[in-house]
């Protein structure tokens, strides 16, 4: 039992829904800005950049979210099916199933003694939870939640995508390229301190890391829309 008064803050109930909305986001921002650029570069229309950024933003989402949910869902089949061998050798074998999780016990440094003690009593009320968690290591926590990872990565990914349509507010094909190439960067840069924030790391680093990955991918989209469109044109 913890102290009155005594509060401790931990990241590990965050992971899942963390990581599918910072992907969401950091993909949506990158891919459809670059999208974008790719195709002002080539010297295309205003409505032809913006077709191609309502697009991307239409079908990364989609695609975000289905996949996410194709991805979770497949590991949380593999959790369950861990959970019914465990149950179903909790019931042939019992004794064998609590001798192992004596020596899980005994692998993170209690006395053998004070290691089938405790096995005996977290075997006394549920046995499957105690194996679940000290041997396969799932717990609430960290379950796969595929509805959640869907929409978290649907909806980051739609945010992160509206921010590059600001720059059509431009009047100019340049103006909207250094103004969508700005937002872009200032976003980026946002999106890894946020990231950084809300899994307790280092924010300066996440959000370098991030703006160099997200100003490579526009560079490269833009010199091949410049490119085509030289090439086409």
């Amino acid at each position: 039992m913890a102290r009155p008064g005594h509060k401790e803050r931990h990241y590990g109930g965050r992971l899942g829904w963390l990581r599918a909305a910072v992907l969401g986001a950091n993909d949506g921002l990158v891919s459809t800005a670059s999208l974008m650029l790719g195709v002002a570069a080539s010297s295309a229309s205003r409505t032809a950049v913006l077709t191609a950024g309502l697009a991307g933003l239409v079908a990364g989402a989609a695609s975000m979210a289905a996949g996410e949910f194709v991805s979770v869902s497949s590991q949380k089949d593999a959790e369950r099916e861990d959970l019914a061998t465990e149950a179903a050798e909790l019931a042939t074998d019992p004794d064998a199933e609590l001798e192992e999780l004596a020596g899980i016990y005994v692998q993170r440094g209690l006395s053998p003694r004070l290691a089938r003690e405790v096995a005996v009593e977290l075997s006394r009320t549920d046995p499957l939870a105690a194996h679940a968690r000290d041997e396969l290591g799932q717990s609430p926590q960290s379950a796969a939640r595929p509805a959640q990872a869907a929409g978290a990565s649907a909806l980051s990914f739609a945010v992160g995508a509206a921010l590059p349509l600001v720059a059509l507010l431009a009047s100019s094909g340049t103006a909207r390229a250094v103004l969508l190439v700005v937002i872009t960067e200032v976003g980026l840069a946002l999106l890894g301190v946020t990231g950084a924030a809300l899994g307790g790391a280092r924010r300066a680093r996440a959000a370098v890391r991030v703006v160099l990955g997200g100003s490579a991918a526009m560079a490269v989209t833009a010199a091949v829309g410049a490119l085509v469109g030289t090439t086409i044109g």
